[in-house]
């Protein structure tokens, strides 16, 4: 495969609460029992052609509520409520990164791996913050976007709704620590050996060697590494398009957020 682009992703880890808290308060959901699949089998007339989720109504299937109408309360009263997280921004790049680890307060360790999503597109808090004149988008990492949104805490709810797309989640064990959750291709990821890919283009188990000289992040070496697919992603796209799997917690997240 030609020259193309990789970024990196991984899984969080975080303090949350099994109970709403004064501190806790921002939660993360289990898929909804009126959240269908959908495709061109069952798909109406009219509903927006990209949507593979929708919301099932006595008069058929119609668009999900997004992600605003969501964390305005379209879902509250449900009962979803997997987790509760003590910050909005750490809630949503685990959105981004489709997993995460929760160091309970009850002393549970608990991972959250994605179950569905509303279904609308997917737009990055980086693009909108360059686009917008905030972050230039030569400096646009996962560092730099949360060093923005900490020095503007009144314009969090503004950037990231404009991210229609809203991720729901499933309870799953860490049987191993030293494995990331299980992706797509229904095996544990492994740091620095499992690449995301399009899933259109290629099939899970195909061996890809990334030679990537200007990334460092990993060893401090050049990265000349033969990887596997094993995930895929919304926003990965392409024949040469890959996403690195870094590992888990935040020196992990270190490594994934200046890979691009």
């Amino acid at each position: 495969i030609p020259a193309g682009l990789v970024t990196g992703f991984y899984e969080p880890q975080v303090e949350a609460s099994p109970v709403r808290t004064d501190r806790f308060s921002v939660p993360l959901l289990s898929r909804p029992a009126d959240l269908v699949d959908i495709d061109d089998g069952n798909r109406p007339p009219g509903l927006d052609p990209y949507l593979a989720f929708a919301r099932q109504t006595p008069n058929g299937p119609v668009e999900y509520p997004d992600r605003g109408e969501i964390e305005r309360g379209a879902l509250d009263g449900k009962g979803l409520e997997i987790a509760w997280l003590a910050d909005k921004v750490d809630a949503f790049f685990i959105h981004v990164q489709g997993a995460a680890r929760l160091a309970m307060t009850d002393g549970r360790l608990v991972r959250v791996t994605y179950a569905a999503k509303s279904g609308q597109r997917f737009t990055g808090p980086g693009k909108i913050l360059s686009e917008i004149g905030e972050i230039p988008l030569a400096e646009v990492t996962m560092q730099s976007i949360r060093a923005w949104f900490k020095a503007h805490p009144d314009r969090v709810d503004e950037i990231l709704r404009q991210n229609r797309s809203y991720i729901f989640f499933r309870e799953a064990d860490v049987e191993d620590a030293t494995l990331g959750p299980i992706a797509a291709a229904k095996v544990p990821l492994t740091p620095g050996r499992s690449i995301a890919v399009d899933r259109l283009l290629h099939t899970f188990g195909t061996p890809f060697y990334i030679d990537a000289p200007t990334l460092t992040a990993f060893d401090a070496k050049p990265f000349r590494r033969l990887m596997i697919a094993q995930d895929t992603g919304s926003a990965i796209t392409g024949p040469a398009r890959g996403d690195l799997f870094a590992g888990s917690g935040d020196a992990a997240g270190e490594i994934a957020g200046v890979i691009r």
